[in-house]
């Protein structure tokens, strides 16, 4: 089964954490990370993984009554951005929250977990 799992970040540590130099702590999660992402790729359960555009870049395209039109940012102010995702393959939805809290664990904030749909998802 393959699972999207989506990393959230604080809206408010966002500007902080890319305006100056990260933390020996922020330095140390990800090192973490890093080691853990190694054993998920070795494992052939890490698919891919990418960490987003910070959300002032962000285009919205919606569709409303004068048609389609595209806005900066968000649709809605947040207290908590999509900062990361990364797509995995394994053997159940208990091993994806293993995989989820693990990370969680080590970078200290929330990871959303969405099967894909394909066709081998169970409906």
């Amino acid at each position: 089964m393959k699972f999207l799992l989506l990393g959230y970040t604080p809206a408010e540590s966002w500007d902080a954490e890319t305006a100056d130099t990260p933390s020996e702590e922020a330095l140390d999660a990800f090192a973490a990370y890093t080691s853990f992402e190694a054993e998920l790729r070795e494992s052939g359960e890490l698919l891919h993984t990418e960490g987003l555009g910070h959300p002032a870049v962000t285009t919205t395209v919606r569709k409303t009554d004068a048609g389609v039109i595209a806005t900066d940012g968000p649709f809605a102010e947040l207290k908590e951005v999509l900062a990361s995702f990364a797509v995995i393959e394994c053997s159940s939805l208990e091993r994806a929250r293993d995989i989820a809290a693990r990370i969680v664990s080590v970078l200290g904030e929330p990871i959303e977990i969405r099967p894909i749909m394909g066709d081998d998802f169970a409906r």
